[in-house]
């Protein structure tokens, strides 16, 4: 199957121009990409092997990709790089220019707009740094340079060439982060695929440049990872001094009940059943140590991002926007 009409004559300005990078034309994994596309997805073979030439193998990604993990920030600096009077601010102007579609989505998809709206300003500050990497680059470097995450991102390359066959896109103009991910909601490729939806029923599925499409996306997003309508999200707990520490930050998921947490110390005077899936952690404040109770909807956010900060930073945002609007929601 052909990409769009032109493609190649306009890889051939584009290539003169970064002739400096070298491209994958020549890698073996590249090649069995290639191989496999056209097997499997009836991919041009030639048109292929022109976009593997094409695709520049980014030192710079591969140097933010193997750059060591900073030391683990406690809770009270990690919330001020995102729940900040700027992100609030930019978050409340979002809510402003987009009331109808978050309304919107929110009714659909049962979704708080608030949730929706701290999503979108944590990962690209309301869409206004989405990345400035191409994605084909991004993808490519890390598919055929990355061993120990070769199989994930070469799923994720094959899902992007699909996505912009299906789209009818120029896989050579999209950019994102140096990881690929895309959009006002940094969705990657195969997420894209699975969850990105047309909210205002243009014809076209654009998380880039349509804040619609984007916020139905996430609320998508959330809907389909099991996000419950009108459920807390996390309640502050008050262990007993013989609660059990050993069950305080053991999983993401929900493998608790709010009853059994309460029976192994951890109780909260929140109103929220005991038959409520549950598991408990720990935040570091200034002031020493919180536990919370985290619910169905706050794994549902750990599913957008496996880390408690993260989750426990969207929250608050979202509650901040939502005061900073006067208690409107």
């Amino acid at each position: 199957m052909k990409w769009t009409t032109g493609l190649l004559a306009g890889m051939g300005l584009i290539l003169a121009a970064c002739a400096q990078e070298p491209g994958h034309g020549d890698n073996v994994h590249a090649k069995a990409f290639v191989d496999y596309m056209v097997q499997k997805h009836d991919f041009d073979r030639e048109e292929l092997t022109a976009l593997m030439r094409e695709a520049k193998l980014k030192e710079s990604i591969l140097k933010a990709i193997k750059r060591p993990a900073e030391k683990a920030k406690p809770w009270y600096e990690y919330r001020e790089l995102f729940v900040t009077p700027q992100s609030v601010a930019g978050g409340v102007d979002f809510w402003d220019r987009n009331a109808e579609a978050l309304a919107a989505a929110e009714k659909k998809y049962g979704v708080p707009a608030e949730m929706i709206v701290a999503i979108i300003g944590i990962e690209t500050r309301y869409g206004g740094n989405m990345g400035g990497y191409r994605v084909l680059d991004a993808l490519a470097t890390l598919a055929f340079n990355y061993p120990r995450r070769s199989a994930f991102f070469t799923k994720e390359l094959e899902n992007f060439l699909l996505l912009a066959r299906d789209q009818g896109m120029n896989p050579t103009e999209l950019k994102g982060s140096y990881a690929g991910a895309m959009g006002f909601g940094q969705f990657m490729p195969s997420s894209y695929r699975a969850y990105a939806v047309d909210f205002n029923d243009d014809g076209h599925t654009d998380i880039w440049t349509d804040p619609e499409d984007a916020i139905g996306s996430v609320a998508n997003y959330f809907a389909r990872h099991g996000w419950k309508s009108g459920e807390p999200v996390t309640v502050l707990a008050q262990p007993r001094p013989n609660a059990d520490m050993t069950i305080v930050n053991d999983s993401l998921d929900t493998n608790w009940t709010v009853g059994e947490l309460a029976e192994k110390g951890f109780t909260t005077t929140a109103h929220v059943a005991p038959a409520m899936p549950a598991n408990v952690f720990s935040l570091e404040t200034g002031q020493g140590k919180q536990y919370w109770i985290g619910l169905n909807n706050f794994s549902t956010i750990t599913r957008y991002n496996r880390s408690r900060l993260y989750a426990m930073a969207a929250y608050d945002l979202a509650q901040e926007i939502v005061k900073a609007r006067g208690g409107k929601s």
